[in-house]
């Protein structure tokens, strides 16, 4: 296997789970989730012979993974259809209170919109305020300002 080839599919290994994570939140179905996370890979393969150093690789994966995200959430927009009832995990585990709660907290997550998402994914991956803001393209404070926003609107709506 040629090298490139290698360290990309290294590279992939590292960010799977969180581009999963993203992908969750983007998508409602099974079927949608594993569509975005191939259109994400596909991106992030084209564009990795073009990564220069000029930021961190981890701030480029996030960049380039939120952005198809995005894009591909506006194409994709009127199709979706999302309710407020669970997904399929805690239906297929409905005595798990954890996978319940998960889901619930899923389901509130796609009631933001797509900077709000944006923010509150970074922040999960547990990203600091600097490279959340280097990736979104704001200021470190206003970070901290819509983070706190985020949680306020996310706790009013799981009541």
């Amino acid at each position: 296997m040629e090298s490139l080839e290698k360290d990309f599919l290294n590279l992939l290994s590292q960010y799977n789970a969180m581009i999963h994570k993203l992908c969750r939140l983007y998508r409602d179905s099974l079927e949608d989730r594993e569509d975005l996370f191939q259109e994400i890979v596909f991106q992030l393969w084209k564009s990795y012979s073009k990564f220069k150093g000029e930021s961190k690789l981890s701030t480029w994966i996030y960049r380039i993974a939120l952005n198809t995200a995005i894009a591909s959430f506006r194409k994709k927009n009127a199709a979706i259809n999302y309710s407020n009832q669970l997904p399929d995990f805690a239906e297929e585990h409905p005595n798990d209170e954890m996978a319940l709660r998960q889901e619930r907290l899923f389901a509130v997550l796609k009631l933001l919109d797509e900077s709000e998402k944006a923010l509150i994914s970074l922040y999960f991956e547990e990203l600091s305020y600097q490279q959340i803001a280097e990736i979104i393209g704001i200021n470190e404070n206003y970070v901290g300002v819509k983070l706190n926003r985020i949680k306020t609107k996310i706790k009013t709506l799981m009541q």
